[in-house]
């Protein structure tokens, strides 16, 4: 049924590009439709070569548009990186708003959807828009980060009982239906693939076999568990995808599809471990598609250029024809893509920032487990500035920045019998403070280089520091240890570590994490 959904679309795709000069897009106003999937890693993605996961909706879009091998998130965790994007600034330039689960600071940095919002754009989003966290106010009143929620519609029977709950593409036939005659921007928060999974669900489902898996990376356990644990991941891709095809579907019935920038993307890595909420090259590097039958040049094109989330705002902004400051947002420091979409030479960038600060409640004193990296001419260099913390959270509270999953705990469970430590350390275990990979030999970061190629990563970092100035990061100051000052949203989650060893808390399972995580006896390392 999709692929036939999808043909059908083809012949309007090849008209609307004929008569589409490039140079014109600056200002044209074409509505937005902005799909951010959760917890989605390239290459996750039937078009760029994985074939057990099957994805005809983003395949299309990047067959009749742009396929972009190089984007990347700065910070690898949802709330930070969706930060990021609605504001085109660095998470540790938005204070409060750089850490996950904390409060949106009230009356500062106004989005994308709030700013066009009130500029001739009519916004509006459904699933998950920025979150986890408290949008705060706004001139008294709450704000709506994402524009006017769509969420009524619901699915009646998900096909796994933990699949999300949201009808997105009826949500969005709910949005189209208030047309105003204004263009729109809409954000497509999908909630796959998150955790928690149905386990075995990828199988049974889908008539796939654990063999039909690849490339296992080696700080994983090459298991049963791992590979039904990553085929339930790659069904939950499948499951929303099919949902994207519905909504591009109306919009070609409804005559939009030829004025609709669509935008396709992730907000981090897969929720495995050492993959979500790291620095490495699967933590950050996310798939990324982008279809304008009206105004991309040349599509079916493939773009090796790296770009960030931080750059979607930009872009945004200059095919809307206003500037961030002109309408009331702080300064953005993402680049513009304009170039890109119009197939024009480009003076690309050769580098990309990434980093982090506080994410989860994992460890003594609200700390976070701070980064900044640089992504350079296939080099990712790594600064871990406290590496006598332990990367993923403290063992005797379950490790609480890594979500908890069947990987998890076939990791945990090797250790615990004596059987293998490797894939803890690898995943678990403390990190140096400094890291250096080759990415296309080492695509894992496994060898890390650091102590072989000094004078590289002394270019780097110099690099790094200079530009993290220019932005005014506060951990550059001597300041960083700001991020563990600001409070989480909610006093749950406040002083979690203390609270539980006095024994004032009893956490059970939930979605994210397991009991069964919790070391009962203290690790020596």
């Amino acid at each position: 049924m999709d692929k036939k959904i999808l043909i059908g679309m083809i012949p309007l795709i090849a008209a609307g590009c004929a008569g589409k000069g490039g140079e014109s897009l600056i200002g044209t106003r074409p509505n937005i439709l902005l799909i951010v999937s959760d917890d989605q890693s390239y290459p996750y993605a039937g078009a760029y070569g994985c074939d057990w996961v099957r994805t005809p909706g983003f395949d299309f879009v990047a067959e009749n548009g742009i396929l972009f091998n190089n984007c990347y998130t700065p910070n690898a965790k949802s709330a930070p990186s969706r930060a990021g994007l609605l504001t085109g600034r660095y998470s540790w330039q938005l204070e409060e708003a750089g850490n996950h689960i904390t409060p949106w600071p009230n009356d500062r940095y106004l989005t994308l959807f709030e700013a066009l919002g009130e500029n001739g754009y009519r916004a509006g989003f459904t699933g998950k828009g920025w979150a986890p966290g408290d949008p705060g106010k706004r001139n008294g009143k709450k704000r709506q980060l994402t524009g006017k929620p769509y969420q009524k519609r619901e699915v009646a029977s998900p096909p796994t009982t933990e699949l999300g709950k949201w009808d997105y593409a009826a949500n969005f036939a709910d949005f189209l239906s208030d047309d105003n005659g204004e263009p729109w921007i809409f954000w497509m928060g999908i909630r796959e693939p998150h955790r928690k999974y149905q386990y075995g669900t990828g199988l049974s489902l889908t008539g796939k076999s654990l063999s039909d898996v690849t490339d296992i990376p080696p700080y994983w356990p090459d298991n049963e568990e791992v590979r039904t644990d990553l085929l339930d991941f790659a069904y939950e891709i499948e499951y929303y995808d099919a949902y994207i095809v519905k909504a591009i579907d109306m919009l070609r019935e409804k005559g939009q599809l030829n004025n609709t920038l669509i935008i396709w993307t992730s907000d981090n890595g897969m929720p495995f471990p050492r993959r979500k909420e790291n620095s490495y090259e699967h933590s950050t590097h996310l798939p990324m598609a982008m279809m304008w039958p009206g105004g991309i040049r040349k599509p079916g094109r493939v773009c090796d250029d790296y770009v960030s989330l931080v750059d979607i705002t930009p872009t945004i902004l200059k095919l809307a024809g206003v500037g961030a400051e002109e309408i009331g947002m702080d300064p953005v420091y993402g680049t513009e893509l304009t170039d890109i979409l119009a197939n024009k030479p480009v003076n690309s960038r050769d580098y990309l920032i990434l980093g982090r600060e506080r994410h989860d409640d994992a460890r003594p004193d609200n700390q976070g487990y701070p980064i900044r990296a640089l992504l350079q001419d296939g080099y990712l260099y790594i600064h871990n500035f406290k590496p006598w913390l332990w990367p993923a959270g403290n063992p005797e509270t379950g490790y609480r920045d890594c979500d908890s999953s069947p990987t998890k705990t076939s990791i945990l469970n090797l250790r615990r019998e004596g059987a293998d430590t490797t894939y803890w350390h690898c995943c678990m275990g403390f990190r140096p403070e400094y890291e250096l990979y080759y990415l296309p030999d080492d695509p894992m970061c496994v060898n890390n280089l650091s102590d072989s190629d000094k004078a590289r990563i002394e270019a780097m970092n110099a690099l790094l520091v200079s530009k993290l100035k220019e932005q005014g990061d506060p951990r550059m100051e001597g300041k960083g240890d700001i991020f563990d000052s600001y409070p989480f949203y909610q006093p749950k989650f406040q002083d979690f570590y203390e609270r539980y060893l006095r024994g004032e808390v009893e956490p059970s399972d939930n979605k994210t994490f397991l009991m069964s995580d919790y070391e009962s006896e203290a690790i020596a390392y």
